[in-house]
């Protein structure tokens, strides 16, 4: 029949038919789901190691959010080029085209992921070093984060495998295996952490293990599905047209990711700054905050998604409708959840270490920040928008300037006239702020709705 393809009804991950406000929230609360589980066992981590371990520990683990995102941002923004070009032949029919796109995705992950392992074990110590890792936590920081990219190739090929299942409408599947990873990964840190206390890096490899049984069942899946997006080993190789427009879309990404990532890792110099308990509290935050982003970020992926299979299919009138409403979605539940944030801020920061000192840093750090959430999640709406029309430069050069340029000379210039962790919280809400304003003037002034028909008719 009409709607079904290698057996499956394409119809049910199909976001160009049917109820525009249901097949978001469809899609969109799955992937809510698989991130409180991945942000669970993320935050797990710091609290197996915070009460176990004692707090020089929690200040190596919680120092790993900018590193880690520094080097593995790279090749994921790459990847989300591929997610573009896939969601875009997925909402054509154009099924040879994407299984070429799928191939060649799956093929740069491996690449990436091998790359990533040894650039992350060798390079630890140097860039720990660069952000002025206290003495007393570096031996800690360095083992944590060197059993972490151990498994940086688990790490990279989850994110590729999910991202095909996303642009597919898939978002059911990765919430599954997310489940079972996070519940492996909970049994590990409390076996090696907390029975055994093996140490940080324990925390590291049962993160590592967990990842890449995620990874092999999204593998395992793509290779067992029967619908044109099925994995054949044979067919994984570079094709030259689809490795082209996964590197024109998704490289402003990776760029993209990588720069506002050493910004993020000067900025956590700065909280370095004011010593470990200022680590473990602002650390502590970020934990918290991962929480905040969850509507933030399954709004922006379902947005993409949306935005890419419609475009694909010349529906417009159809994209417009979508984009306001997940904009609407993202920015009220991510402004509820930062209200949340303020009133219970010294109550889940002593969730971690209940030290007066973490308490006051990561509470001080948590309010100066999180009534400002609403403008975060429209910045990365619009992005997700953006790059699903294909125009990723746009949120690349925005966030840049803003996140990137503004942050740090924001910083470097007033710390020496305040030299407070405040002077610090205070760069998100502003450089919010600032993309925030610069995306709007994109979203109503840009032609981002007819980006790939020009692809198109110049190919």
């Amino acid at each position: 029949m009409e709607g079904s393809v290698f057996g499956v009804d394409i119809r049910r991950n199909n976001l160009t038919e049917g109820s525009i406000r249901k097949k978001i929230l469809l899609f969109a609360f799955p992937v809510l789901l698989g991130n409180v589980f991945q942000q669970l066992y993320n935050t797990f981590d710091s609290l197996v190691v915070g009460n176990f371990l004692g707090d020089n520990a929690l200040a190596a683990v919680s120092s790993s959010g900018s590193l880690i995102f520094m080097m593995v941002g790279f090749f994921n923004g790459v990847a989300m080029g591929a997610g573009v070009i896939i969601a875009r032949y997925y909402g054509a029919r154009d099924y040879a085209a994407m299984r070429r796109a799928i191939h060649t995705d799956i093929a740069f992950g491996l690449a990436a992921g091998i790359t990533l392992t040894v650039l992350g074990v060798a390079f630890t110590p140097t860039i720990l070093g660069w952000m002025g890792t206290p003495a007393e936590v570096m031996p800690q920081s360095v083992s944590y984060f060197r059993f972490y990219f151990y498994g940086a190739l688990f790490t990279v090929m989850y994110n590729i495998f999910v991202g095909i299942l996303h642009a597919v409408g898939d978002s059911r599947h990765p919430l599954y295996y997310l489940i079972c990873s996070s519940l492996i990964n909970v049994v590990l840190d409390l076996i090696l952490v907390g029975v055994f206390r093996l140490g940080v890096w324990a925390a590291a490899l049962a993160t590592t293990v967990s990842q890449g049984i995620s990874a092999l069942l999204c593998f395992v899946k793509l290779l067992r599905v029967d619908a044109p997006y099925r994995l054949c080993l044979r067919e994984v190789s570079f094709h030259k047209e689809s490795l082209t427009g996964i590197i024109r879309f998704g490289l402003p990404s990776g760029i993209q990711n990588s720069v506002i990532a050493i910004a993020n890792v000067v900025v956590q110099a700065s909280i370095n700054s004011f010593g470990k308990e200022a680590m473990a509290g602002c650390g502590a935050y970020s934990k918290i905050e991962g929480f905040a982003f969850l509507p933030i970020t399954c709004f922006a992926q379902a947005l993409s998604t949306f935005v890419g299979q419609n475009l694909g299919a010349h529906k417009y009138d159809r994209v417009k409708s979508g984009v306001r409403f997940g904009i609407l979605c993202s920015c009220i539940s991510a402004e509820l959840i930062g209200i949340l944030a303020w009133l219970f801020a010294p109550m889940l920061i002593s969730v971690f270490n209940s030290a007066p000192a973490v308490v006051d840093f990561g509470t001080r750090h948590m309010r100066a920040i999180s009534l400002f959430y609403f403008l975060l999640a429209f910045s990365h709406c619009i992005a997700g928008i953006m790059r699903g029309s294909g125009k990723a430069t746009v949120p690349m050069f925005t966030m840049l300037g803003c996140w990137c340029v503004i942050r740090v000379s924001y910083i470097s210039l007033a710390l020496q006239v305040v030299n407070r962790l405040e002077t610090i919280s205070f760069a998100y809400p502003i450089t919010w702020t600032c993309s925030s304003i610069v995306f709007l003037i994109c979203f109503f002034k840009a032609d981002w709705i007819h980006t790939f028909d020009r692809l198109e008719s110049k190919s």
